[in-house]
């Protein structure tokens, strides 16, 4: 049985972004809802609105994705909710928004 992984963005109720990662989508986002857990970032953030997500079969992808995530800017992220790729292709060029934390250039797989 092949396992799937979820890389998802979610956005608390100050408007702040979180990145995390799950095999159970709709589950962890409800959980995290609820406020199960104090030490979680979103605990005092609550309610959470899901952004975005991507699908993932491969472990080791889905933390590459997230890592990658929690590395761009706040611009960056809100032009992937939007899909707006010719945006995020014009934010990573530009270095000086913050968008990224390395030199290399760094691919994601997203579907449009």
């Amino acid at each position: 049985m092949m396992k799937t992984y979820f890389v998802f963005i979610v956005e608390c109720s100050d408007k702040s972004y979180y990145v995390g990662i799950t095999q159970d989508l709709y589950a962890e986002i409800e959980r995290m809802n609820l406020g199960a857990n104090p030490k979680c970032y979103t605990f005092n953030r609550l309610p959470l609105t899901l952004k975005f997500y991507e699908v993932f079969s491969d472990v080791r992808e889905a933390l590459a994705a997230q890592r990658q995530l929690r590395g761009w800017s706040r611009k960056k992220k809100e032009a992937l909710f939007d899909r707006n790729w010719d945006r995020i292709i014009e934010l990573a060029k530009n270095r000086k928004d913050g968008s990224s934390t390395s030199s290399e250039p760094q691919t994601v797989t997203l579907d449009p």
